[in-house]
C-alpha cells in the first residue's frame, strides 16, 4: 500500500512533494498536458484539412466548396450523431442505410403518390421511422438478439421493403419545401457587410456566429468551473484558453466563409440544433449518464437500478427517428427517393463514431467527436476528388483512416491497463 497520504498529494500539486504520475494517453507540450485521447480527433481534422488545402490549392476552403461538403454529406452526420448513442451503449445498427431507403420512399409515395400536406407527411414519416426503430429496439432489448443480426436482417427487411414499394423506379419531385430544407439556404435578414479584401457576408449569420460562440465558451466555461468545485483535474487556464480560441475562430471562418456564399444551408441550422440538443441530451441529463454506464459496465449498471433494457430500446427508436430525417434530406437533396438509397450508409456513419472516438467495447464516445469523424470522411472524399483521385483510392486511404482511428483506441486502452 502507498504510504502517501491526500496531505502529501496537495504538497505534491503544489510543487513540494512527490510528482503526480502522468496519464495514459497524455503528452506534455511546454508544460502543458494534452489528452490524445480527447483531443488528437481534433488535431487529426485540423491536420487533413490543412493537407488537402495545400494539395488542391486552396480549393478545399473556398465558401461554394465548404457549402457543398456539409450539403452533401449532412445526412451522414445526422446518423452518426446517432449512432454514436448506439456504440456508446455496446451496440451497433447495420440498417440504417436501408431505413434511410424506405423512410425516403415513404416521404415519396406519402408527398407525391398520395397528395398529402408535406407537413403531415415528414411527421407520418419520422413516426415511421420511430416505429421500425422500436421494432428492432424490442428484439434487441427485451428478446436478447444481439443488435448485430437484429440490424443486419432488418438492413435486407427494409431494403426488400423499399424495392416493394418502389420497384426499379424513383418517386419525385418533392415539393419545395422539402427540397428548400435539403438543399436551401438562409435569406439575409440584415443585408450585407463589408469585409474588406473578403468582400460581403451576411450580418445576420455573423451575429449568429458571434452569439454560437459567446454560448460556447460560457458553457465550457461553467462546465470548467463545476469539475473544479468537485475537485476533479482540470486542464490548465493556457490549454482552456487556446481550445477556446481556435475553436470560435473555426466557427466565425466557417460561417464567413458560407455567408460569402449563399449564406447558412438549412441542413447546417437542423445539424446545429440537433448537436446541442445530443450533446445535452448525452452529457447533462440522466438517460445521457445511463447510456455511459450501460457501455461502460453492463453489470455495474444493472446493480445501479439503471432500467438496461427500457433504456436500449429508446436508443433504437431513436435511431430510427434520425434515420428517417436523413432519409428525408437525402431524398430531398436528390429530388426523388430511389430503391438504391442509403447503400454504404451504415459504414460511414459506424466509420465516423469510431473516427470521432468511439470505444469499440462501448462506455466512451462524444456527439461532437461523431461529428468531427463524419467531417473527417467528408473532408477526405472531397479532397481527393479535387485532386482527381479515383474512386479505389479514396476507400483505401477512408480504409486506412478507420483502421488507425481503432488501433489508436486500442492502443491507449493498454497503456491505461499497463499503468493501473
Amino acid at each position: 500500500m502507498s504510504s502517501t497520504t491526500p496531505a502529501a498529494v496537495k504538497a505534491g500539486a503544489k510543487g513540494g512533494g512527490p510528482e503526480e504520475p502522468k496519464r495514459p494517453g497524455r503528452v506534455s507540450l511546454g508544460g502543458m498536458s494534452l489528452n490524445l485521447r480527447s483531443s488528437g480527433i481534433y488535431i487529426a481534422f485540423a491536420l487533413i484539412v490543412v493537407l488537402f488545402s495545400i494539395l488542391t490549392d486552396g480549393a478545399l476552403l473556398t465558401p461554394q466548396n465548404i457549402s457543398n461538403i456539409i450539403v452533401q454529406n449532412s445526412y451522414i452526420l445526422i446518423l452518426a450523431i446517432g449512432m454514436i448513442l448506439v456504440i456508446i451503449a455496446g451496440h451497433i445498427d447495420l440498417s440504417v442505410g436501408s431505413v434511410v431507403a424506405v423512410t425516403g420512399a415513404i416521404a415519396a409515395v406519402l408527398m407525391v403518390n398520395m397528395g398529402v400536406a408535406w407537413p403531415l407527411a415528414l411527421l407520418i414519416t419520422v413516426a415511421a421511422g420511430a416505429a421500425i426503430g422500436a421494432w428492432q429496439g424490442y428484439w434487441v432489448a427485451y428478446f436478447g438478439i444481439p443488435a448485430f443480426i437484429v440490424t443486419l436482417a432488418g438492413m435486407l427487411l427494409f431494403r426488400a421493403l423499399t424495392l416493394t414499394v418502389l420497384g426499379n423506379q424513383g418517386i419525385g419531385p418533392f415539393p419545395d419545401q422539402v427540397r428548400t430544407l435539403a438543399n436551401g439556404f438562409t435569406s439575409g435578414y440584415l443585408g450585407n457587410i463589408g469585409l474588406g479584401p473578403l468582400g460581403g457576408a451576411d450580418l445576420f449569420s455573423l451575429l449568429v456566429a458571434l452569439v454560437a460562440i459567446a454560448g460556447m465558451v460560457a458553457s465550457q466555461w461553467r462546465s470548467r468551473a463545476a469539475r473544479a468545485g468537485y475537485g476533479q483535474s482540470v486542464e490548465p487556464i493556457a490549454v482552456f484558453a487556446l481550445k477556446m480560441v481556435a475553436a470560435s475562430a473555426l466557427i466565425l471562418f466557417l460561417v464567413v466563409q458560407l455567408a460569402r456564399f449563399k449564406n447558412l444551408p438549412w441542413v447546417l441550422v437542423l445539424l446545429a440544433v440537433l448537436v446541442l440538443g445530443y450533446s445535452l441530451l448525452a452529457n447533462k441529463t440522466v438517460f445521457g449518464r445511463q447510456i455511459y454506464a450501460i457501455g461502460g459496465n453492463l453489470q455495474a449498471a444493472v446493480m445501479s437500478g439503471v432500467k438496461v433494457k427500457k433504456v436500449v430500446f429508446w436508443i433504437f427508436v431513436n435511431m430510427g427517428v434520425l434515420a428517417s430525417i436523413a432519409g428525408i434530406i437525402f431524398a430531398g437533396r436528390l429530388n426523388q427517393a430511389g430503391p438504391t438509397a442509403g447503400n454504404m450508409f451504415e459504414l460511414d456513419a459506424i466509420a465516423a463514431a469510431f473516427i470521432g472516438g468511439a470505444a469499440v467495447q462501448g462506455g466512451v464516445g462524444k456527439v461532437v467527436g461523431a461529428v468531427t469523424g463524419g467531417l473527417i470522411m467528408a473532408v477526405i472524399n472531397n479532397g481527393m476528388s479535387l485532386i482527381g483521385s479515383p474512386s479505389e483510392r479514396v476507400m483505401l486511404v477512408k480504409g486506412l483512416v478507420l483502421l488507425a482511428a481503432v488501433a489508436f483506441d486500442v492502443w491507449t486502452k493498454r497503456r491505461a491497463g499497463a499503468a493501473a
